[in-house]
Order: C-alpha cells, then structure tokens, then sequence
C-alpha cells in the first residue's frame, strides 16, 4: 500500500463511504484492489472478495493495519452456493451491503474459428454468471435496509467496441451493459443505482498476459500490440490507471441518488469516445 494511503485511511480523510458496507470481487489485485484501498480510504467498510484467499487476506490486512475496515472473503463468483454463503458472510458481520462491485474477470485470447468451447464457456461464466449471482445476492439486503445502494460492474471499452481475438469477452462486457439497465429499472424504487465503468487499457496483470498473446496470434512484436493495438486509438498513448478506474468507481457508490444510474462511463484516454 501506498503511503499515502496509509495516511488518508489512518486519518480517515474520506467520508464519502463512512460506515457502508462494500463487497468488491476480484480485489486481492489490479483494479478490484485499488477500488478496496479507495473504498477504505473513504471510509468504507471493505469485503475482499476473491478467488486467491492467501491474496484476499493480504490486502484486507493491509487496510486494517492502516486503520481501516476490511475482511477477507473467499468468493468463486462462478458458484452459487458460494457468493451467497460469502454474502451472508458479510452480512452478518457488517450488518449489510452498501456497495456492490462485480469487477471479477479474466482474459483469454483466440480466433472466432478456435475459440474452444471450454474458454467461451469459462469467460461467460465469471465475467456475466458472476455478476447475475453476486448481484441477486446483494439485491435483498440493499432492499431492506432502507439506504438504497450502488451496484458496479466492471465493464471495458470493449462494452462499447470489439476488438479481434476476444469473442468472448466482447459478447460478456457488452451483456454487463445489458444486466445493468435492467437492475437500473429494478432497484429504482429501492433507490438501488447501477452503473457499469468501461476502461480502456489498464497496465494489470491481466493486461500483462495478453501483450505475447496477442503478439504470437498477430504475429507482431509485443511493443507493436502495444503501440498499435492497445494505445493506438487514445489522444496520448498512454493506458488508464487503475486509480483512474477507482475515482469513477467512488463516483458511482458514493453519488446520493438515482439521478446517476443506467449508465456507462468510458475511462480510456479518449479511446473510445461517446
């Protein structure tokens, strides 16, 4: 963690989030990470949700020893007995759910005419089953409490766009976009906003691992997917952070009401532009 950071958790410079409860997937790394700092940062009660427990434990400790308030919940978002046990989990010890941030998702790389139908199946599965079932589970308590909420998808510019090699992860970002404006209508009357944050291009392990894919499929260099495949389109060549990502992520949970909700925002250095 950064010491600034620390600083701001410790100090509890933020009041944007104070005392409500955020469940974050995908958060012991990259982006669903630094969406927990900033959570924590602003006074947010954090649920580190992720697959990797070892990692989840991690980042909530660093939180915690930095003053703040965070807990570590192993989440397969795949698996519906598990994202709601994980759920209730948090429920019962932080009295409910504020703030949803389905984030949890992966990349894999191939041909429309190779795409094995394991991988379409495995990439649906985590980045849509994930946020249907983490969502279902959050809705009930968000209804009940009385305080509304804010549920998050973790979109792409690839919402919006596609992009060769990646199918399947075109179709399921494109279908979080879908899922929202319906839960949009839903929550409605609950004062249940959601609302999906598309980045271009943020330097993430994630990202990292797709760099020599793409360039033994296009046959191109790594510095040439790169330059002329990830940062071609945008104003300055450079990619999206991953705080860039967390401030819209803070924008969307903390924002009071439902004038904000159905929507999509792109962060990716003008890349794509709506």
């Amino acid at each position: 963690m950064r010491f600034e950071d620390k600083a701001a958790i410790a100090m509890g410079a933020g009041v944007r989030l104070k005392e409500k409860v955020c469940i974050v997937t995908g958060a012991a790394s990259g982006i669903g990470k630094e969406i927990a700092l900033t959570f924590a940062r602003e006074g947010g009660k954090v649920a580190i949700a992720d697959l990797n427990s070892d990692a989840a434990q991690s980042v909530a400790d660093e939180i915690s020893s930095a003053g703040g308030a965070a807990i570590a919940v192993r989440m397969d978002v795949t698996d519906e007995d598990n994202v709601q046990n994980a759920v209730n989990n948090v429920v019962a010890l932080y009295g409910g759910v504020d703030v949803l941030v389905s984030n949890a998702g992966i990349q894999i790389v191939h041909p429309v005419e190779s795409y094995p139908f394991r991988d379409w199946k495995k990439m649906l599965a985590i980045h849509l089953d994930g946020a249907f079932l983490t969502t279902r589970a959050c809705l009930p308590h968000m209804q009940v409490s009385g305080r509304g909420g804010s549920i998050i998808y973790m979109g792409s510019v690839h919402s919006k766009e596609a992009s060769v090699l990646k199918a399947a992860y075109v179709t399921a970002k494109h279908g979080l976009i879908g899922l929202c404006k319906t839960v949009a209508k839903e929550g409605g009357k609950y004062g249940i906003r959601a609302n999906v944050i598309c980045p271009g291009f943020v330097r993430t392990p994630l990202v990292d691992k797709q760099i020599p894919e793409q360039a033994r499929e296009l046959g191109i260099s790594e510095q040439e997917v790169v330059r002329n495949v990830m940062l071609k389109e945008t104003v300055d060549g450079e990619f999206t952070t991953a705080a860039d990502v967390a401030e819209v992520a803070l924008l969307f949970a903390g924002f009071a009401s439902n004038a904000l909700t159905g929507q999509s925002i792109v962060v990716s250095h003008g890349w794509f532009m709506q």
